[in-house]
């Protein structure tokens, strides 16, 4: 017959929360960053533009 597993602890519970949360976090960071270098024309980021797709 099946037996509940042990209850997990609320710190654990709240650990794994937390990492999740900051590599949340810091993509969110990453995506606003880059977002805003685009927009200021500041990025050494390269996307490809609608020129370059008809060229090919």
């Amino acid at each position: 017959m099946a037996v509940p597993k042990k209850k997990t602890s609320k710190t654990k519970r709240n650990q794994r929360r937390a990492v999740w949360k900051r590599k949340a976090a810091l993509q969110a960071q990453k995506a606003m960053s880059l977002g805003k270098s685009i927009l200021t024309g500041r990025s050494n980021f390269v996307y490809p533009s609608d020129e370059d797709e008809e060229e090919e």
